[in-house]
C-alpha cells in the first residue's frame, strides 16, 4: 500500500465516513451513498479512491457489488502512526531531559 495516496485518500471527510460506515460490515454503494446527499456516481468515485490505495475492495455477488474494508490496510496506516507517536514521545521525554537538567546547572 502507498502511505500517501491512503492517507490522501483519508483526508476527504466523505471518504472517511465510507470508511467508518464500512467498519460496521460490507456495502452497496447504494447503501453507502443513502445517508448523503450525493449522487451514487459521487460516492463510486470516492469508493474507486479508497479501491485504488487499497483501503476496500468490491466483488460480485449476481448484481450486487458489495464493497469491503480492508482492515489489514488499515492496521498498516495504524502502525506507521504508532511508529511516528513512539519515535516522537521519544525524542520530547529527551528534551524535557535535557531542559531539565540544563535548568538543574544554572
Amino acid at each position: 500500500m502507498d502511505l500517501d495516496s491512503a492517507f490522501a485518500a483519508l483526508g476527504d471527510p466523505v471518504r472517511r465516513s465510507l470508511v467508518a460506515r464500512l467498519a460496521h460490515g460490507d456495502a452497496t454503494v447504494g447503501e453507502l451513498a443513502a445517508p448523503f446527499d450525493l449522487t451514487s456516481q459521487a460516492i463510486s468515485h470516492h469508493v474507486g479512491v479508497l479501491r485504488r490505495c487499497g483501503l476496500v475492495e468490491q466483488r460480485r455477488e449476481g448484481t450486487r457489488r458489495p464493497c469491503r474494508l480492508r482492515t489489514d490496510q488499515l492496521a498498516l496506516l495504524s502502525t506507521w502512526i504508532d511508529d511516528q507517536r513512539r519515535t516522537w514521545a521519544d525524542r520530547l521525554d529527551a528534551l524535557e531531559q535535557h531542559l531539565t537538567d540544563e535548568g538543574a546547572d544554572r
